[in-house]
């Protein structure tokens, strides 16, 4: 298995008077697609969110490239976690609906103050994974389709190259040929070594870029492993998910 990217040991977060997540422990291995699986409730999207900095972890230690990042002992802000090379990919998706599809790509890459200064090259090769972004460049955001927008999420977090992405469910409530499109997307951004942490529901699509996996129960982690492995468990699927992963081919 490859060298840690991301570290989570004993992890406790806390959300008022609520406790979350219960000493999550898992490893996300340097240039893979690793898998955050588990119920609705199980605590995937706070872990994204405490690994973010957007919530504080109040026990624990989470370190990124070896260097703590959250926890005790050392805890960045957001911006600082950012500038270190992660980008978080939120559920609600997080663009700008009255901002253009370049203002929105714009905004996110700090070294650009004008669409002269993205990196060109980067940026045709964000149009060859999502098209549509090249036609709609002048649109505003909130006028795309679920799937553009989704696809404007993800460009937004790479539109400058990041050592870790953090995706919450990029799937949901997408049409079937739009999530081959994300898929086929992700597993070109997985060649460029950049490491994902990718929360998803459509176990499917889970098989088809998992590389590593840890399955989520009642904020903790109950399983962890390789994807292929259970992939081909179908009695482990059943009892750590409920479901089989052959009922979504």
């Amino acid at each position: 298995m490859s060298t840690p990217v991301l570290e989570l040991r004993g992890v406790h977060t806390h959300i008022g008077a609520y406790h979350i997540l219960h000493g999550v422990d898992f490893t996300v291995p340097q240039g893979e697609v690793t898998m955050l699986l588990g119920r609705n409730g199980a605590g995937k999207t706070t872990t994204l969110r405490t690994v973010m900095g957007l919530w504080q972890a109040t026990q624990g230690h989470i370190t990124f490239d070896g260097q703590p990042i959250g926890g005790e002992g050392r805890r960045l802000a957001t911006p600082e976690i950012a500038q270190k090379g992660i980008a978080y990919v939120p559920e609600s998706m997080g663009i700008f609906s009255d901002l253009s599809v370049k203002e929105n790509l714009l905004l996110a890459a700090r070294g650009a103050r004008t669409a002269d200064d993205l990196d060109t090259q980067r940026l045709e090769w964000i149009f060859g994974l999502f098209p549509a972004l090249k036609k709609f460049w002048l649109y505003p955001a909130g006028k795309l389709s679920g799937g553009q927008k989704q696809m404007l999420s993800v460009a937004r977090a790479i539109v400058e190259p990041r050592r870790l992405l953090l995706i919450d469910e990029p799937s949901k409530g997408l049409a079937p040929a739009i999530i081959q499109n994300l898929i086929s997307a992700l597993r070109e951004l997985k060649t460029t070594q950049t490491t994902i942490l990718l929360v998803e529901q459509n176990f499917a699509m889970a098989r088809a870029l998992g590389d590593s996996v840890a399955v989520m129960d009642d904020g903790r982690v109950v399983h962890r492993g390789r994807m292929d492995e259970l992939a081909a468990d179908e009695d482990l699927q059943q009892r750590l998910l409920g479901l089989s992963l052959a009922a979504h081919q």
